[in-house]
């Protein structure tokens, strides 16, 4: 008996394929998803903040993380982006969908720091370089990377196309993002006052893959069972799989 017998799709994101979501702010954007889903015991949902610290910053993160966890979604706290290949829990998976969105390394002189100031923007880069190359290791052969990042200046100076050529990845397609495409999502700032949103304004989500190839409006299915999504992978147990566990 298949665990799902359907497929249910948002946007670009399907429940038949294994997701990895990182720096999310108050996990609505997993919840997001989770809900389009029904089920989330194909998603993955990491957070650089503890699980601590994410009740201090965000109102809405407690209960957010355990609608994710009542949905099958694994979520992790503590992963930094510039190693998470390494990470014990991740290193042995690999994912169809990692998905960064409006990725910021926080501020080199405070809250007020000018993005368009070169340092901060060399700060920014480090970041992107550092996810995609961690990114790419965790990625199945025909996966894809997405980063959804503001298109007008300054933040078009990260130069994130030429980022991932640098680590062997190479731009699929490039979307104009909308908010209104993610019912429940709310973008939160980065630094200083976490649970504020900030206007996105023109910006777009970049797909990168290792190969070149065209994305297909269909998705690649994985055949999930009733054996789950994860199915292969030691100590994961499709939708009755173990609780996650938060380092």
């Amino acid at each position: 008996m298949e665990a799902f017998s359907f497929e249910r799709k948002i946007k670009h994101y399907s429940n038949y394929q294994r997701i990895l979501l990182v720096g999310e702010g108050d996990f609505s954007f997993s919840v997001c998803l989770a809900r389009a889903f029904g089920l989330a015991v194909n998603m993955v949902a990491t957070s650089l903040d503890s699980r601590e610290s994410l009740m201090l910053k965000y109102s809405k993160a407690l209960s957010n993380v355990k609608e994710l966890e009542a949905r099958g979604c694994i979520v992790l706290h503590e992963v930094d982006v510039h190693s998470m290949s390494q990470h014990p829990f991740l290193i042995r998976l690999r994912f169809d969908r990692i998905i960064y969105n409006f990725p910021h390394a926080g501020y080199l002189l405070g809250p007020f720091s000018s993005e368009r100031n070169r340092f901060q923007i060399w700060f920014h880069q480090d970041l992107i370089r550092g996810f995609l190359k961690n990114a790419r290791e965790l990625l199945t052969a025909i996966g894809e990377i997405h980063v959804t990042h503001k298109t007008t200046f300054p933040f078009s100076e990260w130069k994130i196309v030429e980022l991932a050529h640098e680590v062997g990845l190479y731009l699929v397609d490039e979307e104009p993002f909308s908010l209104w495409d993610y019912p429940g999502y709310e973008n939160k700032r980065g630094d200083g006052m976490c649970d504020q949103t900030f206007p996105v304004g023109m910006c777009s989500t970049f797909k990168f893959a290792k190969l070149f190839h065209h994305s297909s409006p269909s998705c690649f299915h994985l055949g999930i069972t009733a054996s789950g999504p994860w199915s292969g992978y030691s100590g994961i147990n499709g939708p009755h799989m173990e609780r996650p566990f938060c380092i």
